[in-house]
């Protein structure tokens, strides 16, 4: 990918394109809508992690989650921790009504702050937003993503994410085809997934068996770094490591590629390095 300019120096790196995006929409079109549930991502998740092993033949590798691919990749790192050198949580989801609420909350008062009638008016009118008991829907979430990228609170210092979704077009993995095709099929996964995802809490899991390493954006609202550091706080595991990108909100992959680049390095690589497992 476009962003990841330097890990194949220090690691084999495998990207997975899920159902209905990306090269895969390209080469196997639209999935039916009764095969995008949570329960069957998690399963191609598992999937492609046995598939690697194989591939390469190895016992074990490192599953790095960004957003809501943190949920699959916690959710799997609880489960299989056999598979895994270390689990690298990025943008990472753990309580996710607690953290809408959050998000919801905060733009809010960067809307008041900033006088916004429109956007305090539009954020009044879905709470109580994030609370249990009171379900999230699709319509409710993207209006509290459009404020909330509004004031920053996705990309630092930015209006939204667009730039990321847009400059994929670099990656020569990528085909004309490809980039025509990678965003068609989002609308269906958005309404079959996006509400259970973000009603989804993680912070049960209270105990891993692999070390873990996260990766939090320090100005990250989209996925509420706060909520996500309060739960690394207490989660049990063989060794953790909390890494904080100052400059960065939910896109470190973009906001800070060069020190994400030398966080693997310097504290996963060492990890299978420690097992004999190291990539030459």
């Amino acid at each position: 990918m476009w962003w990841d300019r330097g890990w194949d120096e220090y690691f084999t790196v495998v990207h997975w394109d899920q159902r209905n995006a990306g090269k895969t929409y390209s080469l196997s079109g639209a999935n039916d809508p009764a095969t995008l549930t949570p329960e069957r991502f998690q399963a191609d998740a598992e999937e492609v992690v046995q598939w690697a092993l194989k591939r390469f033949g190895k016992r074990k590798l490192f599953v790095l989650g960004h957003s809501w691919g943190s949920m699959l990749g916690l959710k799997l790192a609880a489960a299989h921790p056999e598979w895994l050198h270390a689990y690298i949580g990025m943008g990472q989801l753990t309580d996710g009504l607690e953290s809408e609420r959050r998000g919801w909350e905060w733009t809010l008062a960067k809307a008041r702050a900033d006088g916004n009638a429109q956007a305090i008016s539009d954020l009044e009118a879905i709470a109580p937003y994030g609370r249990p008991g009171s379900p999230l829907s699709v319509p409710a979430i993207l209006t509290q993503r459009k404020w909330l990228n509004h004031y920053g609170g996705a990309a630092w210092r930015r209006y939204g994410g667009d730039f990321e979704a847009a400059a994929f077009q670099l990656a020569p993995e990528y085909s004309d085809d490809d980039v025509r095709n990678a965003f068609k099929g989002q609308a269906p996964v958005t309404e079959a997934l996006l509400p259970k995802v973000l009603a989804t809490n993680l912070a049960t899991i209270q105990q891993l068996k692999v070390p873990l390493l996260l990766l939090l954006g320090r100005h990250d609202v989209n996925v509420s770094s706060e909520v996500a550091a309060e739960w690394f706080s207490r989660v049990q595991v063989p060794s953790k490591r909390l890494v904080w990108f100052e400059r960065s909100g939910h896109h470190i992959t973009s906001e800070e590629p060069g020190k994400l680049l030398t966080t693997l390095v310097t504290e996963a690589r060492p990890i299978a390095a420690q097992a004999g497992d190291v990539a030459p």
